[in-house]
């Protein structure tokens, strides 16, 4: 298992470059992140599971959006382990070189499937990051198999409060490639960015098979079952902007569960948050796992 870990020449060059006095920018975060990458499969059943690696130390496995793939965790992935962390990037079924059955799948399957990855790279408890729909897998991990996490980190904790109709068509059209591009871009806008903020960033990265079979996992999957995120500590970071996924749902949070939770709003930041806000959201991450 050493072995796997070992710190390549890329890695150095990375510890060296979050040494200098200079700040480096995303895309020098993201180049030498990726040249410092490790990777392996993980088996549980009929289900292969590609997983990547980023730096050394405490594990954190992050789990992405709906149909998306863990690439939008790059820049976050750079941040942590520039910090001492180990990133854990899972791809979810039928993205990369991940593969399985997607049919009558539950939650507790999908969870499953984190689980493996956890116990397969040695190092448990872990923290889970999960954003919007990687929220409520991070806490259906934590829920299932709680001797695995001992925090979970929620971005865009929907939920609770059911979408809003508009807000649920513009959230499936931005799978929609058949739609004129500036009425998909508008519906990757309402969806998930802010007022101000850029939603070209988004553009591309929609796995609408991915998408289907995790959406009917979560219908077929209890929402109590999951919503308490087992025993874990609980950071919520809360888009100001939010439609999917609004304020209403980290304050029931709050009220049930406050002793184990803290709730911190980004501002200027909707559904997406992770390229909308990356500073703000690496700091406060980075907060909570240092406690």
């Amino acid at each position: 298992m050493s072995s796997l870990f070992a710190l390549p020449i890329a890695a150095v060059a990375f510890a060296t470059l979050f040494s200098s006095s200079l700040p480096p920018s995303a895309v020098q975060r993201r180049a030498v992140a990726k040249a410092g990458e490790r990777e392996m499969m993980v088996a549980n059943g009929p289900a292969r599971i590609q997983v990547k690696f980023i730096g050394e130390g405490k594990t954190v496995v992050v789990l992405p959006s709906l149909g998306r793939s863990v690439e939008d965790f790059r820049d976050l992935s750079a941040r942590l382990a520039g910090d001492g962390f180990r990133v854990v990037l899972p791809e979810p079924r039928g993205i990369g070189g991940s593969a399985g059955p997607t049919e009558n799948l539950t939650m507790r399957d999908l969870a499953a499937d984190v689980a493996a990855v956890i116990r397969a790279v040695g190092d448990r408890p872990a923290t889970i990051v999960g954003h919007a729909f990687g929220n409520r897998l991070a806490r259906a991990v934590a829920t299932y198999h709680p001797e695995l996490v001992n925090k979970i980190v929620l971005i865009a904790a929907g939920g609770y409060k059911p979408i809003e109709t508009e807000i649920r068509q513009a959230l499936m059209n931005c799978f929609n490639e058949d739609l004129p591009r500036s009425e998909r871009m508008a519906a990757i806008k309402l969806a998930f960015f802010a007022e101000g903020n850029d939603p070209a960033v988004w553009e591309s990265g929609w796995y609408k098979d991915v998408a289907a079979y995790q959406t009917a996992a979560n219908a077929a999957t209890p929402a109590s079952e999951w919503l308490a995120g087992g025993r874990a500590k609980i950071l919520v970071l809360q888009g100001a902007e939010d439609t999917v996924a609004p304020r209403e749902n980290s304050d029931y949070l709050l009220r049930q569960y406050g002793a184990r939770i803290q709730v911190i709003e980004i501002p200027k930041a909707g559904h997406a948050l992770l390229p909308e806000q990356p500073e703000a959201i690496a700091k406060n991450i980075l907060d909570f796992l240092r406690r």
